[in-house]
């Protein structure tokens, strides 16, 4: 009888989906090279995990059929990831962006009236031609980014944590709800158009109603991609390369999605 455990033990720990967990590790970045933050800092990392998989902040067209690049990146993620693979050759990329992300941006006009409506609401801001309730807002929403910029200017771990993740989460509440009601209250945003290249004209209300729609929709399917690929390789240690903004959301995607999924771990690059 003792034998007989025994021989089914071992063949339990012998299939990788029931001895191994699959673990997804999100990593916020900074896209460009700056002094304390470059594709270096982000190798080290990657060297200190040893991922299976690395997930690109990019759509498949950027990728060829074999998974690799068609034109060298310019970003600190994907420099860092064509040097990892290079020694690495095992390591395999996917992308987990929004399909067509720019082009949808472009064909239903937010690219570029989010920029355009946030410009004249600063504009109207500096010419104390808000309520005093909307200048607060607007203030509030600009003070917020300053605990951010010191985060960023310090090491990975200051802007990959549960601390940070709550002041970008705030932030990007301000930019895409807190920003908006204004915007609804004002007929200065209703009645500026953009013409698109189809010659259709969408209003700066309109542009960002749609961006802030797209924010939630993005980070959704972000996270809905992510947790795919990691069912299609159980076991694996999945890194999610990423801007450190868009971490607060996709970490809490998943973490919702996997809550009753005991074989899905999400931890952090140090821990």
């Amino acid at each position: 009888m003792k034998k007989s455990i025994t021989i089914l033990f071992c063949v339990l720990l012998s299939i990788p989906s029931f001895a191994q967990k699959t673990e997804i590790i999100v990593i916020g970045n900074i896209h460009q090279p700056v002094p304390n933050y470059n594709s270096d800092t982000i190798l080290t990392i990657l060297k200190s995990i040893k991922p299976d998989f690395l997930l690109q902040e990019i759509d498949s067209s950027f990728f060829n059929d074999d998974f690799t690049f068609k034109n060298p990146p310019k970003e600190n993620e994907g420099l860092a990831s064509v040097q990892y693979i290079h020694n690495n050759p095992k390591t395999k990329m996917r992308p987990f962006d929004f399909e067509g992300r720019n082009e949808y941006r472009k064909i239903n006009g937010f690219n570029p009236t989010e920029g355009l409506a946030i410009k004249l609401l600063d504009s109207l801001y500096k010419k104390n031609k808000l309520t005093k309730s909307e200048a607060a807002i607007y203030k509030k929403y600009n003070d917020l980014l300053e605990p951010l910029k010191i985060a960023a200017s310090k090491d990975a771990k200051s802007f990959n944590n549960s601390s940070n993740d709550k002041i970008c989460e705030e932030r990007q509440y301000y930019q895409y709800h807190k920003l908006l009601s204004i915007m609804q209250e004002r007929s200065e945003f209703s009645n500026t158009y953009y013409t698109k290249a189809n010659g259709e004209k969408i209003s700066y209300l309109k542009g960002f109603q749609l961006a802030s729609e797209f924010w939630d929709l993005r980070n959704q399917t972000m996270a809905k991609n992510i947790l795919h690929i990691a069912e299609e390789n159980p076991g694996k240690r999945i890194v999610v390369l990423t801007g450190f903004m868009h971490r607060y959301f996709i970490v809490r995607e998943l973490q919702k999605q996997t809550e009753n999924n005991t074989n899905i771990i999400i931890r952090e690059f140090y821990n």
